[in-house]
């Protein structure tokens, strides 16, 4: 089954991927701030069985993953999928996930919320993500109780989340926004829209490769279709601004773009060690290039797959052994290169 960063949609254009998460609480439990650890075994039980003993096809292509019984390497790679949240895997309290075969669907169990049901779409498919989230919600419902208030909607941990407990988000690549320095100044400008810029992981992670996550900041007084028609029109400027300053400099500044691309070419495909984080900002130069036609493809290449297969649990899981920094160093920048060969 192929995961859905597989997609050549993830290296079309600006928009990688798109994502809708719905934040809910079982009525019969407390908030998770105040579950006793039985509440918590009992409550994984619940939607586990919601989920797996539903009389739809879903039931059966979904994995249940118990995240006490992972080893951290195991549960990090799961983080640089996107399948779970910083918040469930630093978890102290017991806590699970049921993930879809495709990873277009992560159910999270005891995080902020009882439940965060996720889904992700390649490329610019937030209605695809909403229908798919929508359908999801309705089936755990049919045996679970959500906590709920008819003026208020939708009971949450985080007063942000309360009424419809959506968060709509596209994960987006914006290099020239970032090289001209206008990050800061755009995300004060989304925010007076009810919009929010976050790192590549969500609130609280930094951006990586240019990769920035953009998402609505409140959930209550407004239907779950208008909250995201307000993300598309705030992130189609966006895609419009990033595409003006890459029709300026691809006019005005081309072969000084071409030697920064070439260049980051040079390094990726013979560097013998590299770390992530320059990893990244180098691939992310190569994403600019071939979205540009400046650099040419055979069309097997996908870069934010390998964007991801090289952060350090992915890497580490694919090597099947734990190993030091400096190795992992030196296998990123060899997994790279096989990549890259015959390839661009």
């Amino acid at each position: 089954m192929n995961k859905w960063y597989d997609s050549s949609e993830t290296g079309d254009n600006i928009v990688i991927s798109s994502r809708i998460r719905l934040a809910r609480n079982v009525k019969k439990y407390p908030f998770s701030c105040r579950l006793s650890e039985e509440q918590a075994y009992n409550l994984i039980d619940d939607v586990k069985n919601s989920i797996k003993n539903s009389r739809t096809v879903f039931g059966d292509s979904f994995d249940f993953i118990n995240l006490n019984e992972k080893s951290e390497i195991e549960k990090h790679s799961l983080l640089e999928n996107h399948s779970v949240s910083p918040e469930l895997i630093n978890k102290n309290k017991p806590s699970a996930v049921l993930i879809k075969d495709d990873e277009t669907v992560s159910i999270m169990i005891n995080e902020e919320d009882h439940i965060r049901i996720q889904t992700v779409f390649p490329g610019y498919n937030i209605k695809k993500a909403w229908e798919l989230a929508d359908k999801i919600d309705n089936l755990v419902e049919e045996s679970i109780e959500y906590a709920f208030d008819e003026d208020y909607g939708y009971l949450t941990s985080c007063i942000t989340n309360v009424g419809t407990g959506i968060r709509a988000s596209f994960m987006i690549h914006i290099p020239l926004i970032e090289m001209f320095g206008q990050v800061e100044n755009l995300g004060q400008a989304i925010s007076k829209f009810g919009m929010t810029l976050r790192g590549i992981y969500g609130e609280g992670s930094e951006p990586l490769g240019s990769i920035y996550q953009i998402s609505n900041q409140v959930t209550l007084g407004k239907s779950e279709c208008e909250i995201i028609d307000a993300l598309k029109n705030v992130t189609n400027q966006i895609i419009e601004q990033e595409n003006e300053l890459r029709q300026n400099l691809m006019k005005n500044h081309r072969i000084d773009l071409e030697d920064k691309i070439f260049r980051s070419y040079g390094v990726l495909s013979n560097c013998r060690k590299i770390n992530s984080k320059e990893a990244m900002q180098l691939l992310s130069d190569l994403r600019l290039g071939i979205i540009t036609g400046i650099l040419e493809t055979n069309g097997d290449v996908n870069i934010y797959k390998i964007m991801m297969d090289i952060q350090p649990g992915n890497l580490i899981k694919n090597m099947s052994k734990n190993v030091s920094a400096d190795e992992r160093d030196i296998q990123r920048a060899k997994y790279i290169r096989k990549c890259l060969e015959n390839n661009i």
